[in-house]
């Protein structure tokens, strides 16, 4: 199982290794997400790097709140999607990630256009994983800055 990341940041002499696993496709992502809240919400998938997972989704009639404003629960939705399938991403076939504790600090309203959430890990574990996903407006404003923390599993558990 892959552990935390080393202390210091990597450089080009001593790059971090991929944190991901699993090899799989935006487009994969996607996929399976049709027929779900994700797609409901208009959530797309748009990048996974070594070490992260990146999705956008719209700020309109799906995800607003009566007031206007892109509504909590849109945002943590956002943040739990990224950061489970980032987590799934890092860990054998057999293995599953479900959540057990998501926290969400909503720092800045957003009324319009699109917002990118990022979820780097934290702690990759064998028995749990913590991840942070920062939710960005338009404009690479900070809106909201999550934490998840994900039970690693048998797939075959009940």
């Amino acid at each position: 199982m892959p552990v935390d990341p080393p202390a210091g940041t990597p450089d080009a002499a001593h790059p971090a290794p991929p944190l991901f696993r699993r090899t799989t496709t935006v487009n994969h992502l996607n996929a399976l997400s049709r027929g779900t809240a994700i797609e409901a919400l208009g959530i797309v998938f748009t990048e996974i790097g070594d070490r992260h997972l990146r999705a956008t989704m719209p700020v309109d009639a799906r995800t607003l709140q009566p007031y206007g404003l892109l509504h909590g629960g849109s945002s943590v939705l956002l943040a739990e999607t990224l950061g489970s399938s980032a987590g799934n991403l890092c860990v054998e076939e057999d293995r599953v990630c479900v959540g057990l504790e998501i926290n969400a600090n909503h720092l800045r309203a957003v009324r319009d256009g699109t917002v990118t959430g990022t979820a780097t890990a934290l702690h990759v574990g064998g028995r749990t994983q913590v991840w942070e996903i920062r939710i960005e407006d338009d404009r690479g404003r900070l809106a909201c800055i999550s934490r998840l923390t994900l039970a690693v599993v048998s797939r075959s558990s009940d």
